[in-house]
C-alpha cells in the first residue's frame, strides 16, 4: 500500500462522513446495497442478534484509517484499545490495559497488558503489538487518519517487556485517557506483513475483543460470533450477530416492522417513521450530539474569499424552517461549532441567527451583486431534504441558487482533482472518535488536512494564526485556562465561517424491547451491542 493518504482512499475509508473528515461516517450512508438473506428466521433464534445499519459496510475496516459508521461500530466489538470508553458516558475504562493511569497529569504513562489476552487467531497479545500500532499512528509517511488525534501530544510508545509499555508525552495531556480508545491495538504478526494494510481496508479483521468476525460481504452484511478466549471487562452477550447494511430508508424500516420483523434493532431511523414505529411497540430513542450539516466554502474563489460573503450566506438561512420541515423538529440551530448539549459548549461571539436584512447588508458592504451559487452536496437523504430551504433562503436575499446533490464519491473525486467549486453541504460527526473539543476540532481544522486544502484555507495567515491558537490550547495544562483558550479559537472559527455547522441533528435508533434489552441509543452513527441481550 502506498504511504500517501490520498483523498480517494480517504473517501473510501470514511464511508464516503462518512466523515470525509471525512464526511463523517454519516456520509457512508451513501453506499451500501441489499441486505443479506443470511439472517432469515433470526426473529426466533435467541442466540442471534440481527441488526440493520443504515450505512455501507464496504469502506475501510482499518481502525487507523476509517471513519465509516458501519466499520467503526463493528471495530468497537472486534478490537480493543489500551483503554476503551463507554459508548454513551464516554468514561474510560481499562481494556487491554489492566488499570487506568494513576496520574493523568504525568508526562509518562505506563500500562500492563491483561494477562491471557489473545488475538482471534489464538496468538498472545504482546507489547510488540502495542508499539507496532502506535508506530503506525505516529508515522508521518503513513499519515493515517487517527494520527491527527495523537501527533500533537504523544512523543512515542516504548516496550518495557512483553506485557508492559510506556507512553511518553510531549507535555501533560490529561485528555489522553479517553482518546486512547481511538488507537485500537492490532496484531503485528498479521498486519506487519507486506500488503496487509490493504487487506485491513477490504475487511480483514483480527482483534482481541469480545466478538470475532465470521463473514464479511460488502454491500450485504457482516457477521460476528462470541470469541471464546476473550477474558476482558465486557464479554459478548450474544453467541452470534448479523449486521445487515441497508442504506435505503424504506427497506431499513421494513426490516424491523411488523410481526415478522427479521431484525431486532436498526439505526439511522428517518424522522418521518418515528411515530409509526412507536405505535408498533418499538422503542425509538435519539441521541443528540455533534451530528451536523455544514457548509464549506472555496475561499480560493471569489467572492467566497471575503468573510462577509460567507457570513451573509449563513445569516440568510431560515434555520427554524429547515428544522421544522426537513428534520421534523429533530435538530437545533448551531450557536457554536460544538453542539449545545456538549459540556464545553459556549455561545460563540458570532452566531448566525436568521437575519436576512443583515445578510443583504453584508453582501452590499462586500460589493457583491447578482451572485449565483451552485450548491453541491452529498446525497445523504436528510441533507438533501435540507437543500430546498437553503436555496429558498438564498433566493430571498437575491442570490440565485442551483442545487447539485450527488453521490459522495463523485463529489469528492471532483475535489480531489481540484476542480472548481463554490459551496459544499455535507454531514459530519466527530463524536465517533470522542468528545473533547481538541479532538473534535482537529477532525476538520488541521494544518495540511484534507478539509482545509479543499477550502483553500490552510496556507493563509488567518489559518496559521488559528492553528497556533489551537496548539496553544492543546498544551495548556490548566483545565479552566484550556477551555477558555478553546472558546477563543472557536470564536475565530465561527467568525471565519470557512467550514461551519448550520444545524446539529438528532440520530434515532429503534429496537424491539420484547426481543432485546440493554440497548442505549448513541448520539453518533452506528450501534453498540456490548451490553445488549436477546430476551
Amino acid at each position: 500500500m502506498s504511504s500517501d493518504f490520498s483523498r480517494r482512499d480517504f473517501l473510501r475509508y470514511s464511508g464516503a462522513t462518512g466523515a470525509a473528515a471525512f464526511i463523517a461516517a454519516t456520509l457512508s450512508a451513501c453506499s451500501g446495497g441489499p441486505a443479506s438473506t443470511g439472517s432469515v428466521g433470526s426473529g426466533t433464534n435467541k442466540d442471534l442478534i440481527t441488526a440493520v445499519i443504515g450505512y455501507g459496510n464496504d469502506q475501510s475496516w482499518d481502525p487507523t484509517q476509517t471513519a465509516s459508521a458501519f466499520a467503526m461500530a463493528g471495530i468497537s466489538h472486534i478490537y480493543e484499545g489500551l483503554l476503551d470508553t463507554d459508548p454513551i458516558t464516554r468514561e474510560p475504562y481499562p481494556a487491554l490495559a489492566t488499570a487506568l493511569p494513576a496520574d493523568v497529569n504525568a508526562t509518562s504513562w505506563k500500562f500492563t497488558l491483561r494477562e491471557g489476552a489473545k488475538w482471534h487467531d489464538g496468538q498472545p497479545v504482546t507489547a510488540d503489538d502495542v508499539v507496532f500500532t502506535f508506530q503506525r499512528v505516529l508515522d508521518p509517511e503513513a499519515n493515517v487518519l487517527v494520527g491527527n488525534f495523537f501527533k500533537s501530544w504523544l512523543q512515542e510508545v516504548k516496550k518495557i517487556d512483553d506485557r508492559n509499555v510506556e507512553l511518553v508525552f510531549k507535555f501533560p495531556f490529561p485528555d489522553a485517557a479517553p482518546r486512547l480508545t481511538i488507537a485500537k491495538i492490532m496484531p503485528k504478526h498479521v498486519f506487519g506483513r507486506p500488503g496487509a494494510w490493504d487487506t485491513a481496508k477490504s475487511g480483514k479483521t483480527v482483534g482481541s475483543g469480545p466478538y470475532r468476525q465470521t463473514a464479511h460481504n460488502p454491500k450485504s452484511n457482516t457477521s460476528f460470533e462470541a470469541f471464546a478466549d476473550y477474558n476482558g471487562p465486557r464479554p459478548a452477550t450474544a453467541k452470534q450477530m448479523n449486521w445487515l447494511t441497508i442504506v435505503d430508508a424504506a427497506a431499513r424500516v421494513a426490516k424491523i416492522s411488523g410481526g415478522s420483523a427479521e431484525a431486532q434493532i436498526a439505526d439511522n431511523i428517518p424522522y418521518a417513521n418515528v411515530e409509526q414505529l412507536k405505535q408498533q411497540g418499538l422503542s425509538v430513542e435519539g441521541g443528540a450530539g455533534m451530528n451536523h450539516m455544514f457548509l464549506m466554502f472555496n475561499t480560493g474563489t471569489k467572492p467566497f474569499d471575503d468573510v462577509r460573503v460567507r457570513q451573509a450566506l449563513h445569516y440568510a438561512i431560515d434555520k427554524k424552517k429547515l428544522i421544522d420541515v426537513a428534520l421534523k423538529g429533530h435538530g437545533t440551530a448551531s450557536s457554536s461549532f460544538l453542539n449545545e448539549g456538549h459540556p464545553d459548549h459556549k455561545r460563540a461571539s458570532v452566531v448566525y441567527d436568521y437575519d436576512p436584512d443583515k445578510a443583504k447588508a453584508l453582501l452590499k458592504e462586500a460589493g457583491v451583486t447578482n451572485l449565483t451559487i451552485n450548491l453541491m452536496s452529498v446525497n445523504v437523504s436528510w441533507i438533501v431534504d435540507c437543500l430546498p430551504t437553503i436555496a429558498s433562503s438564498w433566493e430571498a436575499i437575491g442570490v440565485k441558487t442551483t442545487l447539485e446533490p450527488q453521490d459522495t464519491a463523485a463529489l469528492f473525486a471532483k475535489m480531489d482533482q481540484f476542480q472548481d467549486y463554490q459551496v459544499v453541504a455535507a454531514a459530519s460527526n466527530p463524536n465517533q472518535f470522542g468528545m473533547d473539543p481538541d479532538l473534535i476540532m482537529r477532525y476538520n481544522y488541521v494544518a495540511g488536512g484534507l478539509w482545509m486544502k479543499y477550502a483553500h484555507y490552510d496556507g493563509g495567515k488567518d489559518a496559521k494564526a488559528l492553528f497556533a491558537m489551537m496548539d496553544k490550547a492543546t498544551e495548556e495544562p490548566d483545565k479552566a485556562k484550556k477551555i477558555a483558550a478553546v472558546h477563543a479559537y472557536l470564536d475565530v472559527i465561527a467568525e471565519q465561517a470557512v467550514l461551519y455547522p448550520v444545524v446539529h441533528t438528532e440520530l434515532m435508533t429503534a429496537w424491539d424491547p420484547k426481543k432485546l434489552s440493554g440497548v442505549r441509543a448513541q448520539p453518533y452513527p452506528g450501534i453498540n451491542m456490548l451490553q445488549a441481550k436477546r430476551v
